[in-house]
């Protein structure tokens, strides 16, 4: 990837991490980026491309947090997951992670597509390796993750809807099992 493509890709993500990408458009884009539509259209294709592109980077952004957590039993590794998402300086990657998950399942083959399975499948791989190994491979241990995955993104859903992070914390932290 040429140094003007990153840089313009960079800036692009910094973008989506304060419009959205809901009503993105290339010539405002462009214009805050320091580029035109044609060089966009030019470095990625199309603004499918673009937005595929953007939504790679926020998936990159949640892998590397996922790695970071891992380690630990499974509560330990849901607790360290809620203090990641619940801190305020992800507020944005997260808005615009909710925003790809639900567009990939209203719009299954845009630019979006497979993105909402992807980071549950993501998820649950890293839960799965935070359990016991008898228990990993069995069916009450894809329950147990599916559980914790759900309460986790319900908690992130209403931290969302209503910044409340003390509530939501305090909930969460009742519900978290072993």
């Amino acid at each position: 990837m040429s140094d003007r493509r990153d840089d313009l890709l960079r800036q692009a993500y910094a973008y989506a991490l304060e419009h959205g990408l809901a009503d993105l458009s290339l010539r405002p884009l462009a214009a805050a980026i320091g580029s035109s539509p044609r060089v966009l259209l030019f470095l990625f294709g199309s603004k499918d491309g673009l937005v595929r592109e953007l939504l790679a980077r926020a998936r990159a952004d949640q892998l590397a947090l996922l790695e970071r957590v891992r380690g630990g039993g499974l509560v330990e590794v849901a607790e360290a997951v809620w203090a990641w998402l619940a801190a305020p300086e992800h507020r944005a990657l997260l808005t615009l992670w909710l925003e790809a998950y639900a567009r990939s399942l209203v719009e299954p083959d845009g630019p979006w597509a497979g993105f909402a399975r992807a980071t549950v499948e993501d998820w649950l791989e890293v839960l799965r390796a935070a359990q016991p190994e008898g228990v990993r491979d069995t069916a009450a241990g894809l329950a147990s993750r599916t559980r914790e995955l759900a309460l986790l993104r319900g908690a992130l859903l209403d931290l969302l809807a209503t910044g409340d992070g003390e509530r939501v914390t305090a909930a969460l932290r009742t519900s978290l099992t072993t």
